[in-house]
């Protein structure tokens, strides 16, 4: 059984900084392409960050600069460190894993970033 387990979300001061972790079962972590989603209230799903098996990374320019996905496959576990946060970053984040036509994803977890 495949599970994923987002964790770290929370509430934030605009400037500031959480890092969120997604810890990945059931499956051969290091082969996967691991990466992170977000949706915000009343909006679709926005692709936020991918890191492949190889390590190499894309992001959406929303996040680019701030943003630092990284993985661990010794942990089976997938990073998204957030800096200099902004009221919009404001979602729930939701972690994937991605083998060819395979998708799993994670429950989400909350991220928060207000005054």
């Amino acid at each position: 059984q495949v599970e994923l387990v987002e964790s770290g979300g929370g509430l934030v001061q605009p400037g500031g900084s959480l890092s969120l972790s997604c810890a990945a079962s059931g499956i051969k972590f290091s082969i996967y392409t691991m990466g992170w989603y977000r949706q915000a209230p009343g909006k679709q799903r926005e692709y936020v960050a991918t890191i492949l098996s190889g390590g190499s990374t894309n992001y959406a320019d929303s996040v680019k600069g701030r943003f630092t996905i990284s993985r661990d496959n010794a942990k089976n576990t997938v990073y998204l460190q957030m800096n200099n946060l902004k009221p919009e970053d404001t979602a729930v984040y939701e972690c994937f894993a991605r083998l060819g036509l395979k998708n799993y994803w994670g429950q989400g977890t909350q991220v928060t970033v207000s005054s």
